[in-house]
């Protein structure tokens, strides 16, 4: 049985996640945001007898109204060596169940399915969307662009004619213009956001795992998309136009260029973070002719309370829509 202790230094902590190949959602920085916003983060490092690393997983603590007590969730993890996913798993249970007691564990992995360990059930109260497009960073750009849509390839080609500039945002004044941007679009696709302090501390807690990339025209942005990244993944977090961008398509030139730029710094791989059947998703599939599905939302159940949990669907659903991101 492999043993889990808690990590308390962030560079130690990141340094494992970069090495089994993590998500960003699993680093250091993520944890903090949450943090600070309604949540505790718990690091839990998963030893063989030998002291090796067979794995890792950062669980956020929410707490539930009464008499559920607690959810303990692992976005994107936990993270595994190589052949010890079921050690991983039975451990990560183990420690939930002694440490986090609660009403249910829940993890939503990076991967496409999880191993067949007793305890663990497949749950439909889903928060991140399992149906997604995984760019594949290792091909050649020539590669990427020949599994675009025809149409997908025209539109970053007329974008770049444009005449927009495309660059790597770090400032906070910059930020803040973004975030114009980014209510715009909000109130035209009618879709909530948060508090702008809360996008400050995605920026503030991920440090140089946050890459923000802009559009301008005339030094002013059209068009901006935020990414999550580690050494292996770049997550899509956030995005918006205003109606100049929309004007010129710039999205289109834009994520191409956050692309190109990922993979430049070795990043193996890009999610463009969820498929529904919305038109922000038929954009997302002009960029590969293939989907990706995850292994979805598995639960494991700490309290009896858990059956009465998954009947109350609605009222969970507005806690699960409330700690989305």
């Amino acid at each position: 049985m492999l043993q889990g202790k808690l990590c308390t230094e962030a560079e130690v902590w990141d340094e494992i996640i970069h090495d089994l190949g993590g998500h960003p959602l699993q680093l250091w920085g993520w944890g903090e945001l949450k943090a600070a916003h309604n949540w505790r983060a718990h690091r839990v490092i998963f030893t063989d007898q030998q002291g090796g690393v067979a794995g890792a997983a950062q669980i956020l603590e929410r707490t539930l109204p009464k008499p559920f007590r607690r959810l303990s969730y692992v976005p994107r993890g936990p993270v595994c060596r190589a052949g010890d996913d079921s050690a991983v798993y039975q451990a990560l249970a183990a420690y939930a169940a002694k440490n986090l007691p609660g009403t249910l564990l829940t993890v939503e992995p990076d991967s496409a399915s999880i191993p067949d360990v007793k305890g663990w059930r497949q749950s439909e109260n889903t928060i991140l969307i399992p149906k997604t497009l995984i760019l594949n960073l290792k091909q050649s750009e020539d590669e990427l662009l020949a599994a675009m849509a025809k149409k997908t390839r025209q539109y970053i080609r007329k974008s770049e004619r444009a005449g927009i500039a495309l660059r790597q945002v770090k400032t906070g004044a910059e930020l803040e213009k973004l975030l114009e941007i980014y209510h715009q679009t909000a109130q035209r696709a009618g879709f909530a956001i948060h508090n702008d302090s809360y996008y400050r501390d995605v920026h503030a807690k991920l440090g140089d795992s946050s890459l923000i990339f802009a559009a301008y025209t005339d030094d002013a942005p059209v068009a901006f998309v935020w990414l999550a990244a580690s050494q292996a993944t770049a997550f899509e977090l956030y995005g918006g136009m205003n109606q100049r961008g929309q004007a010129l398509r710039a999205n289109y030139a834009l994520k191409w260029f956050a692309i190109r730029k990922c993979k430049e710094w070795g990043i193996r791989r890009y999610d463009l973070n969820g498929l529904l059947n919305d038109g922000i998703s038929n954009f997302k599939r002009g960029f590969a002719k293939h989907e990706d599905m995850l292994a979805g939302t598995y639960d494991y159940p700490l309290s009896p309370l858990y059956g009465v949990w998954t009947k109350l669907l609605p009222a969970a659903k507005k806690v699960i829509r409330a700690i989305k991101r």
